[in-house]
């Protein structure tokens, strides 16, 4: 007669069990973890522009006087003009 207790199958779905809520907890440990870290690159991108704005309106301007050079550029050879 056997007991309970020690049947295989039993043992199986016990530590399978056991097994899975393991990989479950990990898995949501390493989520929490993610979500922290998206968190944090958020709150990091919200205060940066404050900062980059000078940079950004430089590369703007130089930009704009290229453009500007170029159109001069054209205009001359459309009028004939040598550079």
């Amino acid at each position: 007669m056997t007991t309970l207790l020690l049947d295989p199958v039993l043992v199986l779905t016990i530590g399978s069990l056991i097994g899975l809520a393991l990989v479950v907890a990990a898995l949501l440990q390493a989520w929490a973890g993610w979500l922290d870290l998206k968190r944090r690159e958020l709150e990091r991108a919200q205060a940066r522009p404050a900062t980059d704005e000078g940079s950004g309106l430089g590369t703007a301007r130089i930009e704009l006087s290229d453009l500007k050079e170029r159109i001069r550029k054209l205009e001359a050879i459309a009028s004939g003009v040598e550079l």
